[in-house]
């Protein structure tokens, strides 16, 4: 809203320092901030209004350290973090730009349903909260919606580079626009490419697994295109509710994942970065770099409270939204296969229950006894089992996070 309103004031009456809200990088600072003061301020007056309505967390009995103290604290604390992304992005992004509303609406949906799950949990005072199949199908909806926009929408495209080897020779990052500009094609174009990590020419076209249909097979790309959409926002999202065990843990690690995602829409968006990096340019995605920045700031700020011992806990109104969240900016981005290494916790979390659960079954099956491969999972359990105090866990956890954060962004030049 600020944004439109100094632009304007800038267009028409020329007023000195308006024309600052045209730079991403000071609307992003400024996005940062605010995120911060709203969680810092107004985070404690949350947290005591949901003592007072005694939405409190009911903790299972799983036998581990610290679980009698943290009866009866606060949850929804993903209240918090809704409100210090959405806030500073209404604020102070270009509230037209296809990817800004995009990313709005997921984060929208993904809240509303992680609240519904929490208020079933405490004030119906069931303990499963939403059935899993909802669930699943309120994220299919979310996975639909965002595969047929990225396909159909003609405000998302790419400028393809020309693979000419003058354009190849050119990697100075201080060439003007006017120069960088020549060395993409002038028309913007409807894809369904993707970034391919480690790969020279690292472009991969999901249509071309259809190629066999025949010579209209782009015109059939969403048969693939859209259930890898749904599946990565389903495996992502879970992925980091499952992370939400510890004081602290889904938050430390999505700050550090989404930190990233900031990086890689900073220098996608801009041609002459792209250029330099050789990466896909895609125009208009900078503008995200004002969502991820509250993005950022909220998940700083709601570790003040979050941090051991807790003060509140995000509920699945944080953690359902914050997963799927990443997950749509890595689609955005076309930076979805580096997933696996920039989501590295949330990855190998999932993967610990779904091992545990599988092999349990096997076992009971074919030996009559059920057997685990870890003492607890997720992953972080097993670790309290073993005897290790919580914050070291989540410590180590976010340490991990940063390493594969910076080994995600440098696979931008390692081909």
């Amino acid at each position: 809203m600020l944004y439109h309103l100094f632009s304007y004031l800038d267009a028409t009456f020329d007023i000195p320092g308006a024309g600052m809200f045209n730079y991403i990088s000071f609307r992003a600072a400024l996005s940062v901030i605010t995120s911060l003061v709203i969680t810092l301020l107004f985070g404690k007056r949350i947290i005591n209004f949901l003592k007072k309505k005694q939405v409190g967390e009911t903790v299972r009995d799983l036998g581990l350290e610290g679980q009698v103290q943290k009866q009866g604290t606060p949850t929804m604390g993903g209240i918090i973090i809704l409100s210090a992304i959405l806030i500073p992005t209404l604020l102070f992004a270009n509230l037209t730009n296809i990817y800004i509303i995009l990313i709005l609406a997921a984060t929208v949906w993904l809240g509303l349903m992680g609240f519904l799950d929490d208020y079933i949990k405490v004030f119906r005072k069931n303990k499963q909260g939403l059935a899993g199949r909802f669930k699943v199908i309120g994220q299919l909806v979310l996975g639909v919606a965002v595969g047929v926009t990225m396909l159909f929408s003609e405000s998302i495209v790419i400028r393809e580079k020309i693979h000419e080897p003058a354009a190849q020779e050119i990697t100075d990052p201080g060439m003007t626009r006017v120069q960088a500009s020549r060395y993409f094609h002038p028309e913007a174009v409807k894809s369904t490419k993707t970034t391919i990590p480690f790969i020279k020419n690292n472009e991969f076209d999901y249509a071309s697994l259809i190629r066999w249909i025949g010579p209209d097979y782009r015109r059939w790309a969403w048969i693939v295109f859209i259930p890898i959409v749904v599946f990565i926002i389903i495996a992502v999202s879970n992925g980091t509710n499952l992370t939400d065990g510890l004081d602290g843990l889904a938050t430390g690690t999505s700050a550090v994942s989404a930190a990233t995602m900031g990086i890689l829409a900073w220098v996608s968006g801009n041609f002459i970065f792209a250029n330099y990096l050789n990466i896909m340019y895609l125009p208009a995605t900078g503008e995200l770099t004002i969502f991820i920045s509250a993005f950022v700031g909220a998940c700083i700020g709601f570790l003040w409270y979050n941090a051991y011992p807790a003060q509140v806990f995000m509920g699945d109104t944080g953690s359902l939204a914050i997963g799927g969240v990443i997950a749509v900016l890595a689609i955005m981005l076309r930076k979805e296969l580096l997933i696996p290494i920039l989501c590295g916790i949330f990855l190998v979390e999932n993967l610990s229950v779904v091992m545990q659960v599988t092999w349990f079954k096997f076992t009971k099956k074919r030996y009559g006894t059920g057997r685990r491969i870890l003492k607890m999972a997720p992953l972080h359990h097993h670790y309290q089992k073993q005897g290790y105090h919580e914050s070291k866990i989540v410590m180590r956890f976010i340490i991990v996070s940063v390493m594969l954060a910076v080994f995600s962004v440098i696979t931008l030049k390692i081909r």
